[in-house]
């Protein structure tokens, strides 16, 4: 059986989160203090969880995701396959243009591949 390894320091607590008028921030803040609440900033750049993510990375994995073989998704969008492999393998830059091109094949945003 698995053991709580450290005690939970949010027993007595509950998170909450809600939108309000940008006017009113300050008066929430405040109000939310005055009963001990703390404002938890969680937030991390993706750059820093997933720090060897690429262009490269990018495009192996919505092939995958769609199901497509590199053969299959050269077809799909008019090149090479070796020109597929290329780029998986860090080997041949993908561009704006092409980007666009795979985007609409992968059914992604073209940025990821930039």
């Amino acid at each position: 059986m698995l053991e709580l390894t450290r005690e939970s320091t949010t027993t007595n607590y509950v998170e909450i989160r809600f939108r309000i008028p940008i006017e009113k921030l300050q008066e929430v803040r405040q109000a939310m203090a005055s009963i001990g609440a703390e404002e938890e900033v969680s937030s991390v750049p993706w750059e820093e969880v997933y720090p060897d993510f690429n262009a490269r990375i990018a495009l192996r994995g919505a092939r995958k995701k769609e199901g497509l073989s590199q053969k299959e998704l050269a077809r799909l969008a008019g090149m090479k396959q070796a020109h597929i492999s290329e780029m998986e393998n860090g080997k041949r830059p993908i561009g704006k243009e092409l980007a666009k091109r795979l985007s609409k094949v992968l059914k992604v945003d073209y940025r990821v591949f930039l």
